[in-house]
């Protein structure tokens, strides 16, 4: 997942290539004779609607000081959407088969663009994320890395005039690489984002102050736990930002066992996949958790290792990417149009693995898949399961009591017995008494008096043991509360919006929320169908008090009280 308008997907050399800088490339016999395949063609033309577009953004009155500079959706002035129109500008520019080819008056759009860039760069050479970050060393990088491509492509596009051009582009480029040298970061991929930049200013101008900077962030090792995961565990977002970057430092810093992280972790995603292609998100500890995520923004590492080694699974992947969502292709078009050898038809496609059972420990999360559906068990979640049926989702199980206050259930670990899943929480809600005499402030004052110090009494307990277990095409879940009697429980099944639900009927005074008192319901989306049950209504308080505010798709409820016992399956 990047920061910018490109969803940065695919690139792949070929292994046996020499590892050189763009501008060192000279076409050889072997090069020249790989023809643009027609899918690239396609992207280019695509690529002229977004540089045909582009203008509305542009502040375009020469008297603003912020001339040349593109807007955001919001009419701020930003170095994001400027950036961005260099990028596909400077592709139409270069490419034989645009209507922009070495077009005069693309060229000026991006000389404006350029000095419009120089005036939102700070003179530390950063520049600002308006969102969020500001003087943003990793969001000077990410821009970095695409712009590099871009101005390898102008150089090589030769078009007249260009040499006026690219002074400008290296200025704004070589003062962000002096910002790289010495800035920070946020989060753990910004190190990995910031040595990619750094690679592709090194493989143009080879100060070795960008490779010592690189290697000092290398020296903190690659963050890659033994389940093949990231330490952001960002399946829907930065594993793939990661992936794409630590190959383009291993290609262009010679460090061929960059490559091993990556190959690993593409190993794990084979079996983060759902049926219908999309990924598990729910382990996430970023903005992508529990959020739709696919193998689109995968497609560039999984394109180039397939190449590399021959890896027929990840060509599946990439031919299925091509498949569902061509136009996520986009992102991939100055990387293939930087680099001829990436033009290569992939190896031979070999089936994903869609029968199996899989735990990743370090992740807390266990997969299970049957051919056209998944279930996916998760500790330290509120949603502890999901429930994939083709296109049919229940995407996520939550139970809760009222249990003072505290009753949202979640398992610190999935533990499995035999051939079940199990998952526990043990809670208590003590009452207090009065403090002793030598704990006592003369004042009165709480807060020189800590609870810690009053003695506990009237002790209430209740502990949550859910069993899971594969049965009958399908997930049969019992769910045991014991302890306190009487304490009211709220069980949750939470589908995706755009299905139908049988079976279960409206809930009173709460919108698309339903109650199930049958011994079965369903939820169909087109062809795909989910059933669950039985049901258990003895209760309809649905909101429970210190539960999890309920969440804004269609869910159905279950209700009882503790000792709470019941088994509902799903197929």
């Amino acid at each position: 997942m990047e920061r910018r308008k490109f969803v940065a997907l695919g690139s792949a050399s070929l292994c046996m290539m020499p590892l050189i800088g763009f501008s060192a490339f000279k076409p050889s016999k072997n090069s020249m004779a790989l023809v643009k395949p027609s899918w690239l063609i396609d992207l280019i033309k695509i690529n002229d609607t977004y540089v045909k577009g582009s203008p509305a953004s542009k502040i375009s009155d020469p008297t603003n000081k912020y001339f040349g500079v593109y807007k955001n959706g919001y009419g701020i002035p930003n170095a994001s959407n400027t950036a961005w129109f260099i990028n596909v500008a400077s592709a139409a520019l270069s490419s034989e088969e645009s209507v922009y080819y070495q077009s005069q008056d693309q060229l000026k759009e991006i000389l404006d663009a350029l000095n419009g860039l120089l005036k939102l760069q700070h003179a530390d050479g950063t520049i600002d994320l308006v969102d969020t970050n500001f003087h943003s060393t990793p969001d000077t990088s990410f821009m970095v890395k695409r712009l590099v491509q871009s101005y390898n492509l102008l150089q090589q596009s030769k078009t007249k005039g260009v040499e006026k051009v690219l002074p400008v582009f290296e200025t704004f480029l070589k003062r962000a690489g002096e910002g790289l040298i010495t800035g920070g970061i946020h989060t753990p991929n910004h190190r990995w984002v910031v040595s990619a930049a750094l690679t592709k200013l090194y493989e143009l101008w080879p100060d070795k102050r960008y490779l010592n900077r690189v290697n000092q962030w290398l020296a903190e090792h690659i963050d890659l736990d033994p389940d093949g995961q990231y330490t952001e565990k960002s399946t829907g977002g930065y594993s793939a930002v990661i992936d794409r970057v630590l190959i383009t430092v291993a290609k262009g810093l010679h460090k061929p066992e960059l490559y091993e992280p990556v190959r690993k972790n593409l190993k794990m995603m084979r079996y983060y996949m759902h049926p219908n292609g999309e990924v598990v998100t729910e382990a996430s500890n970023r903005q992508d958790k529990g959020q739709i995520g696919t193998m689109d923004s995968y497609y560039y590492a999984c394109r180039y290792l397939a190449l590399l080694d021959n890896d027929g699974e990840l060509a599946s992947i990439c031919r299925m990417v091509e498949k569902k969502s061509p136009n996520s292709l986009m992102g991939s078009l100055n990387y293939l149009l930087e680099d001829p050898t990436q033009w290569k038809e992939l190896p031979a496609s070999k089936p994903l693995p869609t029968s199996y059972v899989k735990s990743f420990p370090y992740s807390g999360v266990v997969r299970i898949r049957r051919g056209n559906w998944d279930t996916t068990l998760l500790s330290n979640n509120p949603g502890w399961l999901t429930f994939h049926k083709g296109n049919a989702i229940l995407q996520g199980m939550r139970i809760a009591s009222s249990f003072f206050g505290k009753g949202q259930f979640q398992s610190e670990k999935i533990e499995q017995v035999g051939n079940t899943w199990v998952l526990n929480k043990k809670l208590e809600g003590p009452y207090f008494q009065p403090f002793e005499p030598q704990f006592i402030s003369p004042d009165g004052d709480l807060g020189k008096m800590p609870k810690s110090n009053r003695k506990q009494s009237n002790v209430q307990y209740l502990e949550t043991t859910i069993t899971i277990a594969e049965e009958n095409n399908g997930m049969s879940i019992q769910i045991e509360m014991n302890g306190t009697e009487n304490v009211p429980v709220t069980l949750e099944l939470i589908f995706r919006q755009g299905g139908n639900f049988s079976g279960v009927e409206p809930a009173p005074n709460k919108s698309n929320a339903y109650v199930l008192k049958e011994k079965k319901g369903t939820y169909t989306v087109g062809a795909d169908t989910i059933e669950f049950g039985p049901g258990a209504l003895p209760h309809t308080w649905l909101q429970l008090r210190g539960a999890l505010p309920a969440m804004d798709s269609p869910t159905v409820y279950l209700t009882g009280y503790t000792p709470f016992k019941h088994t509902i399956k799903l197929s």
